[in-house]
């Protein structure tokens, strides 16, 4: 009975998860990412802070601190419909900015997986 209990308690834990991921937020491998970045024309957006990024980045990226108080003003200046690439040092603080980006009507954000720190 207990195997029961505790197999239903997973089984909702693990749908109650995924009903909460957001569609127009998409988490890729670096080398998706790496590859896309390199061939298109995107908006590339380091999330760090100015201290993180000015000791590395993505080549093309433009820094926009998701802890500062311009994040939404700064983020407004981008285009919604077009896709948003993203990355901050380890994968959290990304997906903040992804939800706050979908709450100002963006509808396709790619975030690194891994952030930075997987970046080869």
């Amino acid at each position: 009975m207990k195997k029961i209990i505790l197999l239903f308690l997973f089984a909702l834990l693990a749908f109650s998860c995924q009903s909460q991921k957001d569609p127009r937020i998409k988490v890729v491998p670096e080398s998706e990412f790496k590859a896309v970045i390199a061939r298109e024309d995107v908006q590339l957006i380091d999330v760090r802070t100015p201290q993180e990024y000015a000791d590395g980045f993505i080549k093309g990226a433009k820094n926009i601190n998701v802890n500062d108080a311009d994040f939404e003003t700064e983020i407004q200046n981008l285009d919604k419909s077009k896709p948003v690439y993203i990355y901050c040092r380890s994968g959290a603080r990304s997906q903040t900015a992804a939800k706050k980006m979908v709450e100002f009507g963006f509808t396709q954000i790619v975030d690194l997986q891994g952030g930075y720190m997987n970046w080869k």
